[in-house]
């Protein structure tokens, strides 16, 4: 959660040994800063920002957000453009309330200014790629409201490529991002599918008309823990990449096809268009081909061609490739002829391609197989629920709707049955529960009986408005562990590197990440069990009354068999609605709802070396407290 130099330390080390072994110019080196590089950096440049010390990119002098990380190459009439950007906060916060990309309109004008280079000369075509630490999913919009997504659809990337989110989530986290022009779009807040399907308009092959604004998102996961690396190749125009997984070892022979594109995973609107009005470069259809790396030499590299139009995997094309590489290239490239146009099929997934390699000591290395289309059409993939989460939800959109439904319902469920009561004479009984069966009638009950433990019910209510009135909490923001700062939800509070002025509510929407669950798991939980042991108490009282017949202190008519007698003799009924086991699943939620804050709230002590006593008693006690007021109130006679 803050910056520790002798990690940076070995990882100087490190990169300076890589750039060694592999005998490149140090200088095509591009390390990129994330949010974990810059927790606890009060300044850019100061003597807590190791990255700029210690990264290749400070060893070089690349001091901006954008500047020097851009590389242009020329192969024949084709241009590529790879630009790279830092969007990390201006403050670095310690973690956890580090977590989003705040691109700012300074930012967005210098990437969308180097994405503009070329655009002077439009029949010269540009391959333009860009690559950033945050995805789209956790970056926060400008103060003018502009976010990256804006230009990289204006200037329809190939791809942006980014990390962040870990393999943990799932390794399909990629997304498509195609231009809407609809007013009251959900894309601002949800994207349900990895694919977007693109609308089918009439087809306009002019050279005059706007070109599709479309890109790919592709997250890549991370070396840390799962030993994740990709490579990314450009082939005439044609992108494509391979993720290669080193958790289970070094590899001998790595594949990465680069023509026919991957069908789930191409740019599908404007290669659908350019096969359509035949704007395609023919020579760039008339081959298969795939580079191959090894550290043996390759005998063999043999192209396969699978039609799965009858269900089964019917070889079509099993044709040997021929090495186009040079000595010079640390990959060779293989290409077979074909005739693309036999391939062609209103189907994006009937066709599928695997290469095969054989090196010089009989190693056999094969590709996953993989839909192809050459005619553009895109494949169906879909996201897992995590992978949903992370990728198809723009948080910051979603935080503040998110938090006031989560307040406004937490009020709501305190004051309604306060007013109901108030008003009206009538009250919810055990018995109109029995004779509705329904759920809203036994939670109206719930709630009703909160509000007949009336400390509990005013606390909870104070307690949700010192959320949104007050700090949270006071913690230290910086590595140096000097100035503290407080937050609340709406964002932190610190000083500036001067000390002469505040930065108030930065980190936000990144202080989601303590708000939205400490409502939803921890407070919300909190009042229902609370209110859920009074209701369980009346019931029990209830149901013991009408079933002896007697009042609550009469038990001369019981039966002497449901009678008991404690150790000073006296007589105790054995009456017991449903037994004990309601209340005791009730207070097992308690005690898992106070493990889980406690849990929490020693995270936070953690991360910004706290005292819960001095620093956040209030919301560190609140709740706890309270539950274990109501389990007093509650407890049987």
């Amino acid at each position: 959660m803050k910056q520790n130099e002798e990690e940076w330390v070995e990882y100087k080390n490190v990169m300076e040994d890589v750039v060694k072994r592999s005998g490149l110019d140090k200088n095509i080196f591009y390390d990129l800063r994330g949010n974990h590089d810059n927790f606890g950096v009060p300044v850019i440049g100061g003597s807590l920002d190791f990255y700029s010390k210690y990264s290749i990119n400070g060893q070089l002098g690349r001091s901006g957000h954008v500047n020097s990380v851009t590389l242009t190459l020329q192969a024949g009439k084709r241009k590529y453009l790879f630009v790279g950007l830092d969007s990390t906060m201006s403050v670095g916060l310690r973690g956890p309330t580090n977590l989003f990309g705040h691109p700012t309109d300074q930012l967005l004008a210098e990437v969308d200014l180097e994405l503009s280079q070329w655009d002077s000369q439009p029949l010269k075509p540009v391959s333009k790629i860009s690559f950033g630490h945050f995805p789209l999913s956790f970056s926060a919009s400008s103060q003018s409201g502009k976010t990256l997504k804006d230009i990289f659809l204006k200037h329809s990337l190939s791809a942006y490529v980014c990390g962040h989110l870990h393999s943990r989530f799932g390794k399909n986290l990629k997304r498509y991002h195609l231009s809407s022009h609809r007013f009251l779009s959900s894309q601002k807040f949800f994207q349900f599918n990895l694919n977007q399907n693109p609308s089918e308009g009439s087809k306009n092959c002019s050279f005059g008309a706007p070109p599709v604004q479309e890109f790919w998102e592709w997250e890549m996961g991370d070396w840390r823990k799962t030993r994740a690396m990709r490579i990314l190749a450009i082939d005439r125009g044609h992108v494509s990449f391979a993720d290669i997984d080193f958790k289970s070892g070094s590899k001998k022979t790595i594949i990465l096809p680069t023509f026919p594109l991957d069908s789930r995973f191409m740019s599908t609107s404007s290669s659908h268009h350019e096969y359509e009005c035949e704007h395609m470069l023919p020579s760039s259809y008339e081959t298969v081909r795939a580079l191959v790396f090894s550290v043996s030499p390759i005998v063999s590299v043999v192209a396969k061609i699978y039609d799965t139009r009858y269900e089964n995997l019917d070889i079509v094309v099993d044709a040997p490739m021929t090495n186009l590489g040079d000595e010079s290239s640390r990959g060779d490239l293989y290409a077979v002829p074909w005739n693309y146009k036999a391939f062609q099929d209103p189907s994006a997934d009937r066709f599928w391609l695997q290469i095969e390699a054989t090196d010089i000591m009989g190693r056999t290395t094969m590709t996953e197989l993989r839909p192809f289309s050459v005619n553009g059409l895109h494949g169906k993939v879909s996201w897992t629920w995590k992978e949903f989460f992370v990728m198809g939800c723009q948080w910051e959109a979603l935080y503040y709707p998110i938090l006031w439904v989560s307040l406004y319902f937490l009020l709501l469920i305190l004051l309604i049955p306060r007013a109901f009561l108030f008003f009206s004479r009538k009250q919810i009984t055990y018995k109109n529960v029995l004779a509705a069966k329904g759920f809203i009638s036994g939670v109206g009950l719930v709630l009703q009986e909160l509000c007949n433990v009336p400390i509990a019910w005013f606390g909870f209510l104070g307690y949700l408005f010192y959320l949104i009135l007050f700090p949270w909490f006071t913690g230290q923001v910086f590595t140096d562990g000097e100035d503290k700062g407080y937050m609340t939800y709406m964002g932190w509070a610190v000083k500036s590197s001067d000390n002469k002025s505040n930065h108030d509510y930065i980190g936000s929407p990144d202080v989601m990440v303590v708000v939205l669950p400490h409502l939803i798991f921890v407070v919300l939980p909190a009042i229902l069990s609370s209110g859920a042991l009074a209701a369980e108490r009346v019931v029990h009282r209830g149901k013991f009354l009408s079933v002896s017949g007697k009042k609550k202190d009469d038990y001369s008519g019981l039966d002497q068999r449901s009678v008991r007698y404690d150790s000073r003799g006296n007589r105790r009924s054995k009456f017991h609605f449903g037994g004990h086991w309601i209340r005791l699943i009730l207070l097992v939620l308690c005690l898992v709802i106070c493990w889980k804050h406690f849990k929490n709230c020693r995270a936070l002590m953690k991360a910004y070396e706290m005292n819960p006593l001095l620093h956040f008693p209030v919301y560190n006690l609140g709740i706890p407290l309270l539950l274990v007021y109501v389990i007093h109130k509650t407890k049987r006679n």
